[in-house]
């Protein structure tokens, strides 16, 4: 390690979420609900060096393992993020996240007008697509800031 290097220490247990988008650290904590009051320890590298995405974040979070949906809504926001599941200081399980062709109930539809921000029991559903997410009932596409239509997110006033 050099004078320029920082040096973060390894986590005993829990999730390092590694190249993600540079920028998108902040959506990726949002996204799993993690705001400093809950208690975890959460370490923060953000537009660190990469070889392979030129800058990048990382999301190192102590005693927590993502589910598969979680992984799924991380797809969404930073696809190219690798997933690396640490017990005992080794990592146990890394894998890269996969886009799936389609998520159901975590996000809302940006549409006002679509029926499943009307109260009925419509559960809203996406086909990803490459530039974007499509509401498999109203067809509006949704293309910037999936966090904000998290389906547990806080609304602005």
């Amino acid at each position: 390690m050099t004078d320029t290097e920082l040096r973060v220490s390894k986590i005993q247990n829990g999730t390092v979420l590694d190249h993600l988008t540079a920028g998108e650290a902040l959506h990726v904590l949002a996204m799993l609900g993690i705001d400093g009051s809950g208690g975890e320890a959460v370490s923060l590298g953000m537009n660190v060096p990469s070889d392979r995405l030129g800058r990048k974040d990382v999301v190192k979070v102590e005693g927590r393992e993502l589910s598969d949906s979680e992984v799924e809504v991380l797809s969404l926001i930073a696809p190219d993020a690798t997933v690396n599941i640490v017990r005992d200081y080794e990592v146990v399980a890394k894998r890269r996240v996969e886009r799936p062709d389609e998520v159901s109930g975590v996000l809302t539809c940006p549409n006002g007008e679509c029926i499943t921000n009307a109260g009925e029991p419509a559960e809203p559903t996406f086909e990803v697509l490459d530039d974007g997410l499509r509401c498999e009932y109203c067809g509006d596409i949704l293309r910037d800031d999936v966090t904000a239509h998290l389906a547990d997110a806080p609304q602005s006033p």
